[in-house]
């Protein structure tokens, strides 16, 4: 197993993922310690197995919170429980087994390198992606990246990626959005006006079948209206930094 790192951690946020989670976990493990799941309110048993593991796992830590609260809080509850131990750095990971767990290495020590960055994984697409979630997502790139005057999102919506966790608790805890779908554009947006930069790295994706063991809790419909919702919001906050923005575009 991985020496385990004191400033870099694995925080895996799980909500009803299937039994798919346990091999999301073992493979996260062998590649990195510590490992912590955030269980937010799961009602598919899952909670139980990952308690299982982490009786003869010290580098897991498995957290349940009793009610679904959605992906960002349960990601900013794994964060306040990471700034108390003195972790710099968290690695945010889906629990479904859509993100690369063999690149784990990579992605910390460009952290490791670029402390003050946040590093981003830029999706590689395969067969298996749905086209009209391949082009639909696009919309959502160009918007974040207006909203930030082009400071190099590569992806918005790809979840997994490396954050320092003083500023993301930060613009987290300044406001009451980026709990739910909408966490993951939001959260490089707003990341972005604190002046975190991004650093893109390529990584694939695999969209599971159900015969593959895949969950998906998306929702056509109701994510779209939230990332509406969002972008509205964030073209307000927009046009009152753009003045600093165009600032840090010149002078940077």
């Amino acid at each position: 197993m991985p020496t385990p790192s004191q400033t870099h951690l694995v925080l895996i946020p799980s909500y009803n993922p299937g039994a798919k989670v346990y091999e999301t976990v073992r493979a996260a493990r062998a590649q990195w310690s510590p490992v912590w799941v955030v269980v937010d309110g799961s009602t598919d048993g899952t909670d139980a197995g990952l308690r299982e593991m982490a009786a003869t796992d010290p580098e897991l830590r498995v957290i349940v919170l009793a009610q679904n609260g959605g992906k960002g809080a349960a990601v900013l509850h794994g964060l306040d429980e990471a700034a108390k131990l003195g972790f710099t750095h968290a690695l945010s990971m889906d629990s479904d087994g859509q993100h690369p767990a063999e690149l784990i290495p990579a992605f910390m020590a460009a952290s490791q390198e670029n402390p003050t960055c946040m590093v981003l994984g830029k999706p590689v697409f395969d067969a298996s992606a749905p086209a009209l979630r391949v082009k639909g997502r696009k919309i959502s790139n160009w918007w974040a990246n207006l909203e930030t005057l082009w400071m190099g999102i590569g992806d918005s919506l790809y979840g997994f990626r490396v954050y320092p966790v003083e500023p993301l608790r930060s613009v987290m805890r300044g406001q009451r959005w980026m709990r739910r779908f909408d966490f993951d554009p939001e959260a490089v947006v707003r990341m972005c006006w604190r002046g975190v930069r991004p650093l893109n790295l390529d990584a694939p994706v695999k969209y599971l079948t159900a015969e593959e063991g895949g969950v998906s809790h998306f929702n056509y419909w109701r994510d779209n209206r939230l990332l509406t919702w969002m972008h509205i919001r964030l073209m307000f906050g927009f046009g009152m930094r753009l003045p600093l923005l165009v600032c840090r575009k010149l002078f940077s």
